[in-house]
């Protein structure tokens, strides 16, 4: 984590209020793909049976999105929105991205109370220590850029590619 994480930002109110209109489902089906890809084979077995059948909920202040899902034993599904899950997180969309880099504690985050959570307060512990103790460079945004990706699944594909200018991360 770095030693000095960018000053709060919160999304304007204009674009929360889009984005509230958006269907919940759909991004639940996004945001489930993307933690069934990258952290469902790391979570040790007595986190996910404790996670067995439990309503949980992502829910991003500023955006005013939710995106709620279950553990179904095998692999995170989403679920319709909840009024009352198990489990709640809420942040800021700024928040949560520092917290999938690593950039931000979550601690900070909620002694600060930028970071919030509801209900089965003893399942967020669980849950937040067995993500503390993965090791996950797949949360780096680096990671699942699509050269890195392509570099990983299709190695000699992506040694065909031209090398990318400085502007967008390449070398000079």
């Amino acid at each position: 984590m770095t030693a000095t994480p960018p000053a709060p930002f919160t999304l304007p109110r204009p674009v929360g209020a889009v984005l509230s209109r958006l269907p919940a489902y759909p991004g639940s089906v996004l945001l489930v793909t993307a933690i069934n890809l990258a952290l469902s084979h790391h979570l040790p077995q007595d986190v996910k049976d404790l996670l067995k059948d439990k309503r949980l909920s992502i829910r991003v202040r500023d955006a005013r999105v939710a995106f709620d899902f279950t553990w179904n034993g095998q692999r995170f599904a989403p679920s319709a929105p909840q009024a009352n899950p198990d489990l709640a997180i809420s942040a800021n969309a700024q928040d949560f991205v520092l917290l999938a880099q690593r950039r931000q504690d979550p601690d900070t985050l909620f002694f600060n109370r930028r970071l919030v959570m509801e209900g089965d307060t003893e399942l967020g512990l669980v849950v937040k220590n067995a993500l503390d103790a993965i090791d996950l460079p797949v949360l780096d945004p680096r990671h699942w850029a699509p050269r890195a990706v392509l570099s990983r699944w299709a190695p000699q594909l992506a040694r065909q590619l031209p090398p990318l200018p400085p502007f967008f991360g390449g070398r000079s």
